[in-house]
């Protein structure tokens, strides 16, 4: 049976408690399925396992998921170039990646997401979006709501409350978009701004919007309003009963093989080895005895890994056996700050016992992982 209690439930009116075993084989038409986890790369497994394993010929499927604070990329994306990798750090804010095209958006417990499976033959954004737009009509009719030609929801005409991504398969498709709540949007704008200068990359870069939230417009709203409304409008466009089936994302007996998914989309080859080459041609300034250098760095990283790593130091400023090591050690190495650290470490050992020459290797090295 669904692991999580109904008293501890959001949407009370609308659970079917369905036997975990069989949630996938019920009736065919439509189902409505909602994640009782936050756990941003559970939710995306849940998204390739249903893409994967179930039958959309027979039925079609609406995912409701929510998400603790996270920035979820798309497949063909940047993470360098989207997002200000350090403050994610510093935030504890995690980054995913999705195996959806589009762009990058922010997810936390006041953003919703929705995803709707189909088969390829039967996949339209369009109506999905229009669906949405509905339910939010119907809800609150004054809300000043419609949908754009690029596939986003704006409200008031000019604020993006909805961004959208799709995957095709072969047989099988889905579509999922988000919907601007109450979000953080001071998180929200400073996690997605990169300071990262210099860097060339054929990755698809995203299109910076306006946006609000939807309870800025109507502070009576909340999110089980809103997803109740959806869950309704999709069940009354599918002649279908209106339930949402919970379920959990870490039930391997519900969900076989979920897990491996899960652990895949975790790993840094999937979330910054994916990245598509790119090549950085920056200068460091660096503050050096009331003085600042102008330090050029040139590199091409391909599958997240340094390709071609050339640093245009002053000359003397290291002795020309550790800058040679300092080079080919990052040639080869992740694109990544832990791993940079390491390495630089374990080539301070190099490093003659004089003052002077650690505290250039320190500053030379600090610059270096700030990259990253």
């Amino acid at each position: 049976m669904v692991l999580q209690s109904l008293k501890n439930c959001l949407w009370l009116p609308c659970v079917l408690r369905t036997p975990k075993a069989c949630f996938w084989s019920t009736a065919s038409g439509g189902l409505i399925i909602q994640s009782i986890s936050n756990d941003v790369y559970q939710n995306l497994a849940v998204e390739d396992w249903i893409h994967d394993h179930m039958d959309l010929e027979k039925q079609q499927v609406l995912f409701l998921w929510r998400n603790s604070p996270a920035v979820v990329i798309g497949r063909h994306q940047n993470p360098w170039q989207e997002c200000n990798l350090k403050l994610l750090r510093q935030k504890n804010i995690k980054l995913a990646r999705r195996r959806s095209g589009g762009g990058t958006v922010y997810h936390d417990l006041g953003n919703i997401n929705l995803t709707f499976f189909t088969t390829r033959k039967k996949y339209e954004r369009m109506e999905n979006l229009k669906l949405v737009v509905k339910a939010l009509k119907a809800l609150r009719p004054q809300l000043d709501v419609h949908v754009t030609d690029r596939y986003d929801i704006l409200l008031d005409r000019q604020y993006k409350i909805s961004g959208t991504a799709a995957k095709l398969g072969r047989t099988s498709a889905y579509h999922h978009c988000t919907l601007l709540c109450n979000a953080d949007k001071f998180v929200l704008s400073s996690v997605l701004k990169s300071p990262f200068k210099g860097l060339k990359s054929n990755a698809t870069p995203s299109v910076p919007a306006l946006v609000k939230n939807l309870f800025e417009e109507d502070p009576s709203l909340t999110s089980e309003m809103l997803l109740d409304a959806i869950a309704k409008e999709y069940a009354v466009q599918h002649q279908i009963d209106h339930h949402i089936t919970l379920i959990n994302p870490a039930d391997e007996t519900l969900l076989p093989g979920i897990s491996d998914k899960t652990k895949e989309l975790q790993t840094w080859e999937w979330v910054y080895g994916k990245t598509p080459k790119f090549s950085i041609s920056t200068c460091l300034n660096m503050v050096y005895k009331d003085s600042v250098l102008d330090v050029k760095v040139n590199m091409d990283v391909k599958h997240g890994r340094i390709e071609v790593c050339n640093i245009d130091l002053p000359e003397q400023w290291l002795p020309p056996g550790l800058y040679s090591e300092l080079v080919k050690s990052l040639t080869g190495s992740k694109f990544c700050p832990n791993e940079t650290t390491t390495l630089v470490t374990t080539l301070l050992r190099l490093c003659p016992q004089d003052d002077e020459l650690h505290s250039r290797w320190s500053l030379l090295c600090e610059n270096m992982i700030r990259l990253m």
